[in-house]
């Protein structure tokens, strides 16, 4: 499996941006996948961003992204994105999809719980 995020870029606080992440070696459309976006700032641990599931296309969110942020899937295109809206300097950082199998609806929120990541993807929001 490997996982491709793209989209990243410099913009400014209020700002649009959307992520891709697209995969090879597996169908990110699976009911058995979840797929998930974190981030890394600079100085920072990783955190939890968004995730679907496949199963049920189950969305969680961080509170930080809650009603800014939206996850999706695009079958048609076999990506999964992730819609950032008015962006916050403090949303700069590396963003990484990842993909989970079979989880729980406790568990989407856990870098753990992911079992193959991608390279990242960074988000600079200037002020």
């Amino acid at each position: 499996v490997q996982l491709q995020a793209s989209g990243g870029g410099l913009v400014q606080a209020g700002d649009s941006l959307t992520l891709s992440c697209a995969a090879s070696g597996v169908a990110l459309r699976d009911r058995d996948v979840t797929v998930g976006w974190f981030r890394q700032a600079p100085g920072k641990e990783r955190e939890f961003v968004a995730a679907i599931r496949g199963r049920d296309s189950n969305r969680q969110y961080a509170d930080s992204v809650k009603g800014r942020f939206a996850i999706s899937r695009d079958n048609a295109k076999s990506t999964v994105n992730l819609q950032m809206n008015s962006l916050k300097p403090e949303d700069t950082a590396v963003y990484y999809c990842a993909i989970g199998w079979r989880l729980i609806l406790s568990s989407m929120k856990s870098g753990q719980s992911y079992a193959d990541w991608g390279q990242g993807t960074l988000v600079t929001v200037s002020s």
